[in-house]
């Protein structure tokens, strides 16, 4: 049937006669928390979790005192993890103050820039004195104050999980107790004097973990550290 328009057409309404057909039901599927990472716009929290490190070299008289504080990544969820987020370093002794406080802020930056920062452990452990290194407590040599800083950053990461822990099993530690006991039964090693290392003042420096704990053992150089072998 044909209807005459006398009005302007100012607007419509499209009717639809057809009935809407109900939906079927559809599961709803959470979606998946956002995990939070590292990053430069980090704002950072009122709190953070952090570990003092002591640090005496033959430097100087005076120790430093090593700080890492560690931000806590999506807190309670099974995506929490523990990443460093600033370091500081503070002594009585002022003669390397000046490069100290460059430093801390250089390492604080790169941890808060997100992404991979364990590279910064070899970067500081490259790291030579033109006047000679040391050796510190224990016999593991160290060839700048800025290389055991390096060390003790590694050491930081290990215990919160940003690096492998490569210390040794019990078995490897076993075998190293049974070659001191040898050693110690078949030479004048008691004897010895060392006051800054734990092993023989005649051991000699070990290539792979640095320590002066390298002896001839059956006829082959051992570590008395890392339990390293020329023999295999």
């Amino acid at each position: 049937m044909a209807v005459q328009i006398s009005k302007k057409i100012i607007n419509y309404k499209v009717i639809n006669t057809e009935q809407e057909k109900p939906v079927a039901d559809v599961p709803v599927v959470e979606a998946e928390p956002v995990v939070e990472q590292m990053h430069e716009k980090l704002a950072r929290p009122e709190m953070l979790f952090g570990s003092t490190y002591k640090l005496k070299t033959p430097l100087s008289e005076h120790s430093l005192y090593v700080t890492v504080n560690d931000v806590i990544l999506n807190h309670g969820t099974k995506h929490e993890i523990r990443r460093p987020f600033e370091i500081f370093i503070n002594s009585k002794n002022m003669d390397h103050f000046q490069w100290i406080v460059a430093l801390t802020r250089i390492i604080s930056a790169v941890f808060r820039k997100g992404g991979d920062s364990t590279f910064l452990v070899e970067e500081l452990k490259a790291v030579f004195d033109p006047r000679g290194g040391y050796f510190k407590k224990g016999g593991k040599y160290m060839p700048s104050l800025v290389a055991e800083i390096g060390d003790i950053i590694e050491s930081h990461m290990k215990m919160i999980g940003l690096l492998e822990d490569d210390s040794l099993d019990d078995h490897q530690k076993q075998f190293i107790e049974k070659k001191r006991q040898e050693y110690n039964s078949t030479s004048n090693s008691n004897k010895e004097k060392n006051v800054t290392s734990d092993f023989p003042a005649s051991a000699q420096l070990c290539g792979k973990c640095s320590t002066k704990a390298l002896m001839k053992m059956d006829g082959c150089m051992t570590c008395l550290n890392c339990g390293d072998s020329k023999c295999g």
